[in-house]
């Protein structure tokens, strides 16, 4: 997309270059009115040619000429960049709608059930919890201030009576579903969501190098601690992005979400 803008801008500025040339020739090799030399010039690019004004000199048919040569390449340049940007934005948006649909089928299968057993981890979350309580009456404002919170929010995630094995057990169980989303070639737009999984995963592979998690070294609890917070702090990312996804356009769901997360 970048690439295909910057072909515009050039073009465009070739473009405005040729017509100011054309009307200023033409005002002088034609004798005509700074109007009529611009509509002149305009429908020499455009090849409408309406027979109502042509060149009367020899200066201005070599004029005409080179508007011709020059001006009708760059027209059809402009022309074509413009639909070639509308196309691609279109195509964006068409696979950025699919990819929210992958996003929440996530969330509705593995995210909400992890993020609402983590935040419970979450004993500095008591102390802004009302903060987060999103509601149908949020602006962009509020989400991207609460989206800024959490980026500079540390979490701290106390996991010493957590039952790591009944998150064993429901990750084992969701994992041919996550692997299913990695091999998604969507994801290949959204980074940011891929390192969400990849956590999520790795987390799951974790757990299952280990059969007996009730039984752990120091050592051990401290890792699953870091891939916890780790797999936590993206997923309440996310979250809030996708959320918003839903109020914008989706507010039925929306009003889902907000019912099923605590």
């Amino acid at each position: 997309m970048d690439s295909i803008r910057f072909r515009l801008q050039v073009l465009l500025i070739v473009f405005s270059a040729v017509i100011i040339l054309g009307t200023v020739g033409f005002m002088f090799t034609e004798n005509l009115s700074i109007l009529d030399a611009f509509y002149f010039s305009i429908i020499t690019i455009t090849t409408v040619g309406y027979g109502d004004i042509h060149p009367l000199t020899s200066e201005g048919k070599f004029l005409s000429i080179i508007m011709i040569v020059l001006g009708v390449g760059t027209f059809l340049g402009v022309v074509a960049n413009v639909t070639e940007m509308i196309l691609n934005k279109r195509e964006k948006k068409i696979r950025l709608e699919k990819l929210n649909m992958v996003i929440g089928t996530f969330f509705s299968e593995v995210g909400t059930k992890l993020l609402e057993e983590f935040s419970a981890l979450d004993k500095e979350l008591k102390g802004i919890r009302e903060a987060l309580i999103i509601t149908g009456d949020w602006s962009e404002k509020d989400f991207m201030h609460l989206n800024r919170m959490f980026h500079k929010y540390n979490s701290t995630l106390e996991t010493q009576n957590y039952d790591l094995e009944n998150l064993r057990s429901f990750l084992l169980m969701k994992r041919d579903f996550l692997l299913r989303l990695l091999e998604n070639p969507m994801l290949l737009d959204h980074e940011s969501f891929t390192e969400l999984l990849r956590a999520v995963f790795h987390l799951t592979e974790e757990l299952a190098y280990r059969e007996n998690v009730k039984q752990l070294p120091d050592t051990d609890k401290a890792h699953l601690t870091g891939d916890i917070k780790r797999s936590y702090d993206l997923l309440v990312r996310h979250w809030l992005q996708y959320m918003k996804h839903l109020k914008d356009r989706y507010p039925y769901l929306f009003s889902l979400a907000l019912r099923t997360v605590a």
